[in-house]
C-alpha cells in the first residue's frame, strides 16, 4: 500500500516546471488577500461607492466564490474516468493532491499561475459589472485565500477542539476512497448540502 506521507519523485521533466509545483501556501495566501484588500479599498476611494453597498458586494464575492470552488472540484478536478492516473491531466492538477495529500508544498496553486487566473477571473467580473467588479471580486479572491488557508490547516494539522472542526471530517472524508465523489466543498459544505453530494453521516 502506498504511503500517502511520501511525496512523488517528480511531476515533470522540465526543472524549472517542476520547481513551479512546490509552493509555499502562506505567500500565496498573504500575497492574494494583499491584493484583494488594496483592491477594495481602490474601489471605494476611486469611485466613491457607499461603504454598505461595497461591503454587500463583497459579500457575495465571498458566497459566489463557494459555488466557483465546489463547481470546479466536482466537475474539473474530479472529470475522467480515473484522475489519480498519472497519464491524465487531472493528476496534475489534483490528483496527485490526492494520492500525496501530506504534501505540504503542493496544497496550493502555483503564485504566478493563481495571479494569472485571478486576472482572468477579474477580467470576466468587470465585463458582468463594470466597476461594481472593484468591490466584488476582492471578496472573491479572499474567499479563495480562506479556501487556501483552511485546506492547508486540515492537511497539516490535528482537527480543532471547537466549531471548525466539522470542516476537517467533511474534507477527510473525500480523502477517503469511499467517499471520493462526495463532500466537494472545502471551505463550507453549502453546495454539497444543495446538491446531494453529502457523505455518508456514518
Amino acid at each position: 500500500m502506498k504511503d500517502n506521507s511520501l511525496k512523488p519523485d517528480k511531476l515533470f521533466n522540465s526543472p524549472f516546471l517542476e520547481r513551479m509545483t512546490h509552493t509555499n501556501s502562506f505567500v500565496v495566501i498573504g500575497v492574494l488577500s494583499s491584493l484583494g484588500l488594496l483592491l477594495f479599498g481602490y474601489g471605494i476611494w476611486l469611485y466613491h461607492m457607499a461603504l454598505l453597498q461595497s461591503f454587500l458586494l463583497f459579500i457575495f464575492g465571498l458566497f459566489v466564490f463557494t459555488f466557483v470552488e465546489y463547481a470546479l472540484h466536482r466537475f474539473v478536478y474530479h472529470s475522467g474516468p480515473d484522475y489519480k492516473n498519472p497519464e491524465n491531466w487531472q493528476y496534475i492538477i489534483h490528483g496527485v493532491h490526492h494520492v500525496y495529500h501530506k504534501d505540504k508544498d503542493r496544497l496550493a496553486m502555483p503564485l504566478p499561475l493563481a495571479l494569472l487566473l485571478s486576472l482572468g477571473f477579474y477580467g470576466i467580473f468587470y465585463m458582468i459589472m463594470g466597476i461594481k467588479a472593484t468591490v466584488f471580486f476582492p471578496g472573491f479572491i479572499i474567499g479563495y485565500s480562506t479556501y487556501l488557508y483552511i485546506h492547508y490547516m486540515i492537511h497539516a494539522i490535528k482537527p480543532p477542539k471547537n466549531v471548525f472542526r466539522y470542516l476537517w471530517h467533511h474534507h477527510l472524508k473525500h480523502h477517503v476512497d469511499k467517499y471520493e465523489n462526495t463532500a466537494f466543498g472545502v471551505s463550507s459544505p453549502l453546495w454539497d448540502i444543495v446538491f446531494g453530494t453529502m457523505p455518508d453521516k456514518k
